[in-house]
């Protein structure tokens, strides 16, 4: 049997692809969409204002991530199990439970925004009389009060999928704004205006979506079900509890690099630095529908101890992954300064030695973006937490050092580190648990 052969023939490799099929095609036009909008956002707003916008943006987004106990993952780590089984009060409740606690953490983040927008304009931003610009953007955190959540029912629920409809539908709304700014005369306020309408659309969108999902899997009033019928809860509690504290980490050390690079330099190298980053995670346009279907699959082998075929499925959705990452990483590389000119203009050339190093960790991280979905699987939640916050460490602790003496370049290459050493070493740390339960 050849190769290709073994994975045409493979049930489950059929229906993760043409799953993440559907979700790409629409990801892929909103990828285009925002293409268009970064070539004139760019344009418009020159690499100062581009790195502030980014600034603004990180701040709403990293201050949510702290408090956040990213329930997509809880869902699907337990609703999932709970449909599976036709336990529809135990997975009423965990939704119900998940909502709520999803919607009381938005507000919280705002808040919190609100309450130092004042210190984001001083240390991060390093602008004056801007500080309204965070409060505002931070609104959309109270639109997307449930999207972690609304997420995971997607997934759980085969409707993925519409994910990528909503999010093409904000990207048709957030560039048709963007082009009356830039065609008709518009500044930095009508372009921060089009991204909080976008993320608003976003949250709203998935929110309706996985309301109706849930009429049809567990009736009109399964949010009357009471908080009682959650069991389990000491077990549930400690999955969420180490993903807050993972999801807290990643955002600290991995996701937010606008606002280090603000913190470190100023917002015009923020600006090429978002550019860099921008460009480089189109990688993450084929790899995040991977990522969103495979994880209930992965989930349901373990819950089923289907040791054999999880590893025969790692190593086939690795395999695939591989061929279509290297081939764009080595594109990114080779043609970055046309891509830049492109994207961008001549201005953002220096974004590139940043580009090249970020392609390098990124590649690595998406060839292997199953790395964190397994341990959660194998009932492991803390073991990501002890290695991104050792990884996270490390490249702080010389950002300190490396970023204000060799800039934008050095914070790639501290990123692209942290990529391969957290990566890694929780790739090892699952693929030898699969080995010890056979």
């Amino acid at each position: 049997m050849t190769l290709l052969s073994k994975f045409k023939n493979d049930p489950l490799f059929t229906k993760i692809i043409r799953s993440s099929g559907s979700l790409f095609s629409n990801n892929t036009l909103a990828l285009g969409l925002s293409v268009v909008q970064g070539i004139m956002a760019t344009r418009l707003l020159g690499p100062a204002g581009f790195g502030l916008i980014g600034v603004v943006m990180a701040f709403a987004s990293t201050v949510n991530s702290v408090f956040s106990f990213r329930m997509g993952e809880l869902v699907v780590r337990y609703g999932g199990e709970y449909l599976n089984r036709q336990e529809k009060e135990k997975a009423s409740a965990l939704l119900k439970t998940a909502s709520t606690t999803e919607a009381a953490v938005s507000l919280l983040a705002f808040l919190v925004v609100f309450a130092t927008a004042q210190l984001a304009e001083t240390y991060l931003a390093k602008t004056p009389d801007i500080a309204w610009m965070f409060t505002i953007f931070a609104l959309n955190l109270l639109a997307n009060f449930s999207t972690e959540t609304s997420t995971g029912i997607l997934q759980i629920t085969d409707k993925i999928k519409l994910q990528g409809t909503v999010n093409l539908i904000q990207a048709v709304v957030t560039t048709l704004i963007i082009a009356g700014a830039f065609f008709f005369g518009g500044g930095i306020t009508i372009v921060l205006v089009a991204y909080l309408i976008g993320k608003s659309i976003l949250g709203l969108g998935l929110f309706v979506l996985a309301q109706i999902q849930l009429h049809q899997k567990l009736g009109s009033g399964w949010w009357r079900t009471p908080f009682s019928k959650l069991t389990a809860r000491r077990e549930i509690f400690r999955f969420a509890f180490s993903s807050n504290i993972s999801a807290t980490i990643i955002k600290l050390f991995r996701e937010s690099e606008l606002i280090w690079v603000g913190f470190f330099l100023d917002t015009t190298a923020v600006g090429y630095y978002r550019v860099a980053y921008t460009i480089t995670h189109f990688l993450a346009i084929p790899a995040d529908p991977l990522i969103a279907t495979t994880f209930p699959e992965i989930n349901r082998l373990a819950v089923e101890k289907a040791w054999g075929k999880l590893k025969s499925f790692l190593k086939k959705i690795t395999a695939f992954s591989f061929a279509y990452n290297i081939a764009i990483g080595a594109g990114l590389i080779l043609f970055g300064h046309w891509v830049i000119r492109i994207y961008s203009g001549a201005d953002y050339l220096a974004a590139y030695p940043a580009l090249v190093a970020l392609t390098i960790g990124l590649v690595f991280n998406y060839i292997l973006f199953w790395n964190r979905p397994l341990l959660l699987a194998l009932g492991l939640p803390e073991f990501p937490v002890y290695v991104t916050l050792a990884a996270g460490i490390i490249k702080l602790a010389f950002s300190f050092w490396l970023v204000p003496v060799y800039g934008v370049a050095a914070a790639g290459g501290l990123l692209s580190f942290y990529y391969v050493a957290s990566v890694g070493v929780m790739v090892l740390r699952g693929l030898k648990e699969i080995e010890n339960r056979e």
